[in-house]
């Protein structure tokens, strides 16, 4: 079943009949082919029937279509597109096994991305959203049932850090899923694909994955310190080469944000149904290369070293630093983040 990619009649007449057709693995949520149409070799992907799938198709063709503009490449090329069937006829890439400074190709890679819209194209995706004051609420019981104090100047700063990222002005092209698996290594570079969830606004926000430990992510990864440093520099070099522009403000406030978001923790098909850090206490689960324990602990670690120094988020720090050390004291065998990609 599903052996040949669903084209009509239309994507047939502009590029030819599929040929050679072969299913890929693919998220549960679409399918794609790899296929030769007129002799050249393409990617063919559908949505498939679910929650939002008219919502995610646009989104991704939209995106791609914003996307072109970059160039050298960072997206495949979108050959055709069927709104009725949800269909996708994508550039084939010939892919590559990632270099062990991956990131840093891929920072580069997300700036020239990100910078590929601006203020004129504000309304073509929708705007990105982040932390609310419910997950405000989650993370402090859950400091509480650690064990933590929690003073009242944390509510007010996590308060006032939800409406910065709320109102942060940002028109970058998100890709809303910026994952290891989502982004293919080609000798031409590195290129994104599942755009799915693409969005507009800040792009410090996907810029702090590489810091917070891709927190929408099934390959959850530390870069080492030197790399890391490299791959956040090569982000803000091409941002201000695509935009002549610096980057504006650092990476506390999105990591931040991605700290107190439960759904961060889990696999999308659960978000949005329970307040996953309520469970962190009665059981660990595991989801792709870490368990959310370990997720946790490598964030607070990560929100606590920033704000070390004070500033608006200094007891939120002090409180993720004692965070970190509870949940350590409970579960010590629990190991840091893998450091390579498998």
């Amino acid at each position: 079943m599903w052996a040949q990619p669903p084209l009509g009649d239309r994507l047939r007449a502009e590029l030819g009949s599929p040929r050679r057709a072969r299913r890929l693995g693919s998220s549960p949520r679409s399918r794609v082919w790899r296929a030769e149409l007129s002799g050249t070799p393409v990617v063919v992907k559908q949505l498939i029937e679910g929650p939002e799938a008219a919502e995610r198709y646009a989104r991704e063709v939209a995106a791609l279509r914003l996307a072109a503009r970059v160039d050298p490449p960072v997206v495949p090329g979108l050959l055709g597109a069927d709104p009725v069937e949800r269909v996708l006829v994508l550039e084939y890439l010939d892919e590559q096994p990632p270099a062990d400074d991956w990131v840093v190709g891929y920072a580069e890679a997300l700036a020239r991305l990100h910078a590929a819209t601006s203020a004129d194209d504000v309304g073509l995706l929708p705007a990105w959203s982040g932390p609310t004051r419910d997950d405000i609420g989650s993370f402090l019981a859950l400091a509480r049932t650690l064990g933590c104090t929690v003073p009242s100047a944390v509510w007010t700063e996590l308060d006032d850090l939800v409406n910065r990222l709320t109102h942060a002005s940002g028109h970058a092209l998100l890709h809303g899923d910026p994952c290891p698996g989502n982004d293919m290594h080609t000798s031409s570079g590195t290129r994104f694909i599942d755009f799915e969830q693409a969005a507009l606004g800040h792009g410090l926000v996907e810029l702090a994955y590489l810091r917070i430990g891709f927190p929408t992510c099934w390959c959850v990864t530390a870069p080492a310190q030197p790399l890391l440093d490299a791959a956040e520099a090569a982000y803000r070099t091409a941002w201000r080469h695509a935009t002549g522009a610096d980057v504006r403000d650092d990476l506390t406030d999105a990591c931040a944000g991605w700290l107190l978001r439960g759904d961060a923790l889990v696999e999308r098909a659960y978000r949005g149904t329970a307040d996953h850090l309520s469970k962190v206490p009665d059981g660990d689960w595991r989801w792709g290369t870490a368990t959310a324990r370990q997720r946790l602990v490598h964030r607070l670690g990560i929100v606590g070293r920033m704000t070390a120094g004070g500033g608006e988020l200094g007891n939120l720090g002090q409180l993720a630093m004692a965070m970190r050390g509870a949940v350590l004291s409970r579960w010590p065998a629990l190991e840091p983040l893998p450091s390579r990609r498998p």
